[in-house]
């Protein structure tokens, strides 16, 4: 008799563990921001549904991962790909010191590509005539 409530005392732990761990993931900002935003992209305009919200994330607009206020005023819902551009554009504004191929800075000053696939593409058209 006494294993069965010991096996009742765990199972009424496990369930209390579960609905406590529930708990705290509803609290977490991307439950909140779940709730409190439509299930759509806020860039490319996707809608998603239960069974592929795990491809919707929340975006930090200031990129501060500990800035979660209760309003979401911080959050924005982006798809995978949306959110990967958005972080890619920011990577590429901050220039973070990359060189081209001729040296240079990462970034607006930096010049464009120095490679020409055509380049003997003329000479190489003379030798058929």
């Amino acid at each position: 008799m006494a294993t069965k409530k010991t096996d009742s005392s765990k199972l009424d732990k496990i369930v209390a563990d579960t609905h406590r761990n529930r708990d705290q993931r509803e609290k977490e900002y991307r439950e909140q921001a779940l709730k409190l935003y439509p299930w759509i992209c806020g860039r490319c305009g996707r809608e998603f549904a239960q069974a592929n919200l795990r491809e919707l994330t929340v975006h930090h607009r200031d990129h501060n991962h500990d800035n979660n206020p209760t309003d979401g005023s911080n959050w924005e819902l982006l798809c995978l790909y949306c959110h990967d551009n958005e972080h890619q554009r920011q990577l590429e504004a901050a220039g973070l010191g990359k060189t081209t191929p001729n040296g240079k800075s990462g970034g607006k000053s930096a010049s464009t590509a120095v490679h020409n696939p055509f380049a003997a593409l003329k000479d190489l058209l003379k030798d058929k005539d």
